[in-house]
């Protein structure tokens, strides 16, 4: 690896040294097949799930064109990048969390466009090194371009990378301790993310063991299926979560972020690891509009 790359710090950006991170999934965008028309009311369906989640005590958010199906393999609409630097400057007045986009299906060019310029922290990146087959089609890592770019930028917004990505399968059949490997050091991610096969399906804890010891001092987040039941096993061996159906009313991913289920949901993941710092509150939550 080379001596400049260094990993994300958890606790100089979240806090915490475990964090639990958010997702809002935004309402569909401008030009996507189910957009309503009103961007109003994608606007404040996004504040209510981010004021949500603050409440609720996550340690930062995520901000993703979720319901913007069927996704492009390539760059999204530049009406879709307007809308979401939109969304993503009022959520920085609403909660004082860390911030990341993700552009999917993998415009990591625009999401780090929209954090540099929004002063978010971080972006998710689902293909940044190899070839992934998805339901878009076969899907190229970026790493080369967005590298580049980030350092054209001056930007020091972080990489999130998910390594074999859900939804998708790898060209090859690459071993999980390459390609977390990889990822880190040819691809220079910050923080690599391990998902199941789909949203809503958790990674083995063999899967995350091996990604642990394989990203050494690289921080490794749980990208799906975590939930009040599985959260405080899954930590065992990873330094934070991603997490959003489970916090929706009846864990269904079209019904709105639930305040209680999130509660629960951090407080399950407290319970399961030590705590180094004070959680996060509804001080999270800025108290003006």
């Amino acid at each position: 690896m080379s001596p400049i790359h260094k990993h994300v710090d958890l606790i100089q950006t979240f806090k915490t040294s475990n964090p639990v991170i958010g997702v809002v999934h935004l309402l569909p965008l401008p030009t996507s097949p189910q957009w309503g028309g009103n961007l109003k009311s994608v606007l404040e369906r996004a504040e209510q799930e981010a004021v949500a989640l603050a409440s609720g005590g996550v340690d930062g958010i995520i901000v993703e064109n979720f319901f913007d199906v069927p996704f492009t393999s390539g760059q999204a609409d530049p009406a879709v990048i307007s809308a979401m630097s939109l969304i993503v400057q009022r959520l920085m007045h609403m909660v004082t969390l860390p911030i990341g986009i993700n552009v999917l299906r993998n415009d990591a060019r625009s999401a780090l466009a929209i954090a540099t310029c929004t002063n978010a922290q971080f972006i998710r990146v689902n293909v940044l090194t190899g070839v992934m087959a998805t339901d878009q089609g076969l899907i190229e890592g970026c790493a080369y371009e967005l590298l580049r770019y980030r350092r054209e930028l001056g930007s020091d917004v972080k990489i999130f990378a998910d390594v074999l990505v859900k939804h998708a399968r790898p060209l090859s059949s690459p071993n999980l301790t390459v390609a977390v490997q990889d990822t880190i050091e040819r691809g220079l991610a910050d923080a690599i993310i391990l998902s199941g096969w789909a949203t809503g399906s958790p990674p083995s804890l063999e899967d995350l063991e091996l990604a642990k010891a394989a990203a050494h001092s690289t921080p490794v987040f749980i990208g799906s299926g975590a939930d009040c039941e599985n959260v405080a096993t899954l930590m065992q061996a990873a330094d934070g979560v991603i997490t959003c159906s489970s916090l929706k009313r009846h864990g269904r991913r079209d019904q709105p972020i639930d305040p209680i289920r999130v509660s629960r949901f951090v407080e399950a993941v407290r319970r399961g690891v030590p705590i180094e710092s004070e959680p996060q509150s509804l001080s999270s939550v800025r108290l003006h509009s």
